[in-house]
Parts: structure tokens; sequence; C-alpha cells
């Protein structure tokens, strides 16, 4: 189960990280769903992002640090529930972001489950 949790943990990370990576690079208006996000709120989410992306991987190289992956995979897992809700209130029709969105809070919350 150990190894189960640092795969998804490291994928998590990665996820997380890209996302991070593309909001800096994007505004939210290229996602219809979430244009009420004002841009100093969606580069504040793309740092927060960068700091789960390490918590999720530092508890790796330090012990000590192993809280860091439960608040982290909770930090995400609340991210992509805002997101769905969001979308809930633009009125959006295309649904198949909201299931990426929630399968990603899933393993989030799996994760951060199994780790506290």
């Amino acid at each position: 189960m150990n190894a189960l949790l640092w795969v998804l943990q490291v994928l998590l990370a990665l996820h997380t990280v890209a996302g991070a990576v593309w909001k800096f690079s994007n505004s939210a208006q290229t996602v219809p769903s979430l244009v009420a996000i004002p841009p100093a709120a969606w580069l504040a989410m793309s740092v927060l992002e960068l700091l789960c992306g390490l918590g999720l991987i530092l508890p790796a190289f330090n012990k000590r640090l192993a809280i860091l992956a439960p608040i982290a995979a909770t930090c995400v897992a609340v991210e992509m529930l805002l997101f769905c809700g969001l979308f809930a209130f633009s009125g959006g029709t295309d649904y198949g972001e909201v299931v990426y969105w929630l399968v990603v809070a899933g393993v989030c919350a799996f994760v951060a489950y199994r780790r506290f």
C-alpha cells in the first residue's frame, strides 16, 4: 500500500506542478467555467499548487515532513472541488472537466486519508 501511495503522490505532484506552470502561462479566461477567478487569485493558486507539489514529494526525503503530504493532497482536492463549484455556477455544459476534477479530487482524498 505504501508503494501505491508514493506512486500516487508522485503523479499528483507532477499533475499539480504542471497545472501551476499552465496557470502561470494562461489566464483563467482560457477555461470558460473559470472566468470568475480574478487574475491575482489565479496567480496565487499557481503558487499554492507549486507548494502543494513540493509538499507531496518532500516527505520522501525527510520523514519529519510527513504531515505535508496529506495537507498538500487536501489542498489540491479542495481546489478541484472549488473548480467544480465554479463550473456549476457558471452554467457550463461540458461535464468532461467536472469528471476530470472529481477524479483528481478523489485520488487526492484517498492519499490524504491514507497518509493521515
